[in-house]
């Protein structure tokens, strides 16, 4: 099989774009499960997508559930036989957010992380992407949760998505012009690679979606140590960078996260949070997503204790930096932050 955008790139003559736009129609439509329920497409094009091209892109292998918050983890297949895992979570509005992959593997190497043991496998198509909101939009309908609506989409499964630039570029302009999706809805976050973060600035097609970079220390050396890519003027970049991106995105809707793994003893002390917070005041437009690590087996990086997160958060409000906590789910099924690998025994 071969993807959607190969097979339709193949034809003698080419589509019109109203023919994209119905096929595209369909396979936004959630009720919707074949190109034989197509009223408005031509039978040799329906056969021809029969023939050549699933009605998605991935396969899903397996659901995994959680028994703590009911997260759903999906075990899915890409068009070469590859495996990747994708998430939906109910959010704090009460609907549905998803958690959606880039990438087969990571090539950034973060210390904490266990997609990066996996390596680099290759980057996923647009519609690769594109279809794990299908995935899980028809999921929803399928086992009546209609009652919550995928309401949220962040770019933090597996992969770096500015490593994929083009495809996630795609992806985002498609959801947008063929679902409900809002641009602040969704959010690519990102450990930050500084051509492609001033490339952005630059692409008139970038998307309005907001971005979270992915710090995780205030300190060049520290942060080298956490995340091997760091480039070595980072902080100073990152500090140069979210001005421009003010200049282009000013609504408040658009502001920069800076996510921030807590690890026991690494990261978590006072001082870490009074130097992250003076950090963080040199920025435009910024605040602090703290996330509590979740533990990946073989890995010796611990949660951060209780009593030092609640006075870290503390540190950092007191110096006028707005600070969130990311709820952990899905922890007991592998599908927390920082955990997503490919494991079929679960």
């Amino acid at each position: 099989m071969i993807s959607r955008k190969q097979f339709i790139d193949s034809l003698d003559k080419k589509i019109p774009n109203f023919r994209i736009n119905q096929i595209n129609d369909l396979l936004f439509d959630k009720t919707k499960d074949s190109f034989e329920q197509a009223s408005n497409l031509p039978k040799d094009l329906v056969q021809g997508l029969n023939e050549n091209c699933g009605f998605y892109s991935i396969k899903n292998v397996k659901i995994f559930k959680s028994k703590l918050d009911g997260t759903f983890k999906g075990l899915f297949k890409d068009l070469e036989g590859n495996l990747f895992e994708s998430v939906l979570m109910e959010n704090s509005k009460g609907n549905f957010s998803i958690c959606v992959s880039s990438q087969i593997g990571c090539a950034m190497g973060c210390t904490f992380c266990a997609t990066g043991t996996m390596g680099f496998i290759r980057n996923l198509l647009a519609e690769e992407i594109v279809d794990q909101y299908r995935f899980w939009n028809r999921f929803i309908f399928e086992n009546n949760l209609e009652d919550k609506r995928i309401s949220n989409v962040v770019f933090m499964g597996m992969g770096e998505p500015l490593a994929n630039y083009a495809n996630v570029k795609e992806c985002i302009n498609t959801w947008l012009k063929y679902t409900d999706l809002g641009p602040t809805k969704i959010t690519v976050s990102t450990v930050g690679i500084i051509p492609n973060l001033k490339r952005l600035l630059k692409d008139d097609s970038w998307p309005e979606c907001k971005i979270a970079i992915s710090l995780h220390s205030y300190d060049p050396v520290k942060r080298k140590e956490i995340v091997p890519t760091s480039s070595p003027n980072f902080h100073q970049d990152i500090i140069d960078w979210s001005f421009a991106y003010k200049d282009k995105f000013p609504s408040k809707s658009h502001y920069i996260t800076f996510e921030y793994t807590l690890i026991d003893g690494i990261n978590d002390s006072k001082q870490n949070a009074k130097f992250l917070a003076e950090f963080v005041l040199k920025t435009a437009f910024s605040k602090i997503n703290v996330i509590p690590l979740n533990e990946v087996s073989g890995k010796s990086f611990q949660k951060v204790k209780k009593n030092n997160l609640q006075t870290f958060k503390e540190e950092v409000l007191k110096r006028g930096v707005d600070i969130t906590q990311r709820k952990t789910r899905g922890d007991d099924i592998n599908a927390a932050c920082g955990q997503l690998v490919v494991n079929e025994t679960l």
